[in-house]
């Protein structure tokens, strides 16, 4: 079988610390060319814009965008057009509404367009999904605390809008919760922190529910330092599962019962190699949808100014 020739587009720290050594170790999958204003990787063709990419660059057969969310949509389909593979980053966009055409595009072209939650792919994700099934689930709560200056250093683009501030790490923690419960949820309240100088809130918390009343909490907050959490504990009726470590850690009653290494994003582009194979599509817009629906119902609180 021909590898799936990957250009990554927009090469900052995940597309780095993240894509690159994934690429490398997914059979089926090798990395053809770099598309970046503002960095490039030696040994590989480079290009400053998708656009010169796609009329300059080597014979390619998908991307995978790393950029910034405002300007996703607009590379997917140029991309699309081309009749490119095209794989994004977390989020998918900056709105759900934006992502059908892009659906229909990929559709009709018979190419894939891979809407990637890479924090599903954690090692204990699935085992809490199939331990939850088995059990009366009496409420939820997410603990999800970083330090932004940590994991998006200089990045001014996640405080504009469509950056979505602190969601960008906390659509993470959503986008594992909408996998493990057995029915969906949606947000009934929220309140949200944006600092006198953002346009994106720096903290939130959630209320959310499903059909059956289940209750749900969550927390997010980039303010955190020291130690990060990211943290979801589900209280049933045979003990309480904690999921620790952005879903590496899965415990009942503080009992280990799944630990593994993270290979979240081999896993994701196994399967886009997977879906490129067939032309298949796979865009869940779910965990995006509850982010859309908390800036729709959140209650904004204006704190301290950001200073990076």
């Amino acid at each position: 079988m021909t590898a799936l020739r990957i250009a990554i587009v927009g090469f900052g720290k995940i597309a780095r610390d993240q894509h690159v050594g994934a690429i490398a170790a997914t059979p089926g999958a090798v990395l053809a060319a770099v598309a970046s204003r503002n960095a490039s990787l030696p040994g590989l063709p480079h290009f400053a814009t998708i656009e010169e990419l796609l009329e300059k660059g080597p014979e390619i057969d998908a991307v995978s965008l790393c950029t910034p969310p405002q300007v996703r949509r607009a590379q997917a389909a140029a991309a699309l057009a081309a009749g490119k593979h095209v794989m994004l980053e977390k989020p998918p966009g900056i709105g759900v509404a934006e992502l059908d055409p892009l659906v229909a595009i990929a559709t009709d072209a018979k190419r894939t367009l891979f809407a990637t939650w890479h924090s599903r792919h954690a090692p204990a994700v699935e085992p809490a999904r199939e331990w939850l099934t088995t059990r009366r689930i009496k409420s939820v709560h997410i603990i999800w605390k970083e330090d932004v200056r940590v994991w998006h250093p200089g990045q001014t683009w996640i405080w504009e809008p469509g950056g979505l501030g602190v969601f960008d790490p906390g659509i993470n923690a959503l986008s594992i919760l909408t996998r493990i419960l057995p029915k969906p949820v949606f947000v009934t309240a929220a309140d949200l922190a944006f600092p006198a100088n953002c346009q994106s809130p720096i903290a939130a918390s959630l209320t959310l529910t499903d059909i059956d009343g289940l209750p749900v909490t969550a927390e997010f907050d980039f303010r955190q330092t020291g130690p990060q959490s990211w943290d979801i504990v589900a209280e049933t009726d045979q003990g309480r599962m904690t999921l620790s470590r952005g879903g590496r850690i899965m415990k009942v009653d503080g009992q280990v019962v799944a630990d593994a290494p993270d290979e979240e994003y081999r896993e994701l582009y196994r399967r886009f190699v997977e879906l490129a194979a067939s032309g298949e599509r796979d865009v869940d817009l779910a965990p995006l949808r509850l982010v859309a629906d908390a800036f729709l119902l959140g209650k904004r609180n204006i704190v301290e100014p950001f200073v990076d």
